[in-house]
């Protein structure tokens, strides 16, 4: 996953990177993986810190944040990269952020395709959503599919989904408890 992430940038990093004057040519591969752990970085903070609902939305390419360009998460993701490209680069915050508004949609937008194509193994919904939240190997597509079976993930789906991981024998006391896990990140995606 994380190979076809950089690949992505790479790919969709010519002008904003590669091409810009004020990143110099050998602090290019820097800036990519710069923009990598920004991203990865990115959907973390907003998976933990309360759009669960709208990575699912983009995962799954299904409700009202599946729209990578419009989403909540993006906005929070190249805010991310902007952070990044500025530590490992020392450029300014208005070339970080023209930089991470130029990639980040399309880089998003595709990998996202990916982890919806059946037929391209490269990306998986379910390590996207694991690595976001820190809880793998949790069927998140399966229960994302389940859970919007109206055509619709809202907070009653996301409680019953959360609910199902944490009272469904395979929670930690400590995810039950909601003091961390997936319980600490829900009770934050629910204002508790």
């Amino acid at each position: 996953m994380m190979e076809t992430l950089m690949n992505l940038i790479r790919q969709q990093s010519g002008d904003a990177v590669i091409n810009n004057p004020a990143i110099p040519n050998h602090q290019n591969e820097d800036a990519v993986q710069a923009i990598s752990s920004g991203i990865m970085g990115g959907l973390q903070q907003q998976a933990q810190g309360g759009n669960l609902a709208s990575l699912l939305s983009m995962v799954t390419g299904q409700g009202s944040d599946a729209n990578v360009s419009t989403s909540p998460v993006t906005q929070g993701v190249q805010q991310n990269v902007q952070k990044s490209l500025m530590e490992r680069l020392g450029i300014s915050p208005q070339v970080a952020m023209s930089i991470a508004t130029m990639v980040v949609p399309m880089v998003l937008n595709k990998f996202m395709n990916k982890a919806r194509d059946s037929n391209d193994s490269s990306v998986n919904g379910n390590d996207i959503l694991g690595q976001a939240t820190g809880q793998q190997g949790v069927d998140w597509m399966g229960a994302a599919s389940s859970a919007m079976a109206d055509g619709k993930l809202d907070m009653s789906d996301l409680m019953r989904v959360a609910g199902g991981f944490m009272g469904g024998g395979g929670g930690t006391k400590q995810n039950q408890s909601g003091s961390g896990g997936l319980g600490g990140m829900l009770g934050g995606l629910f204002g508790n």
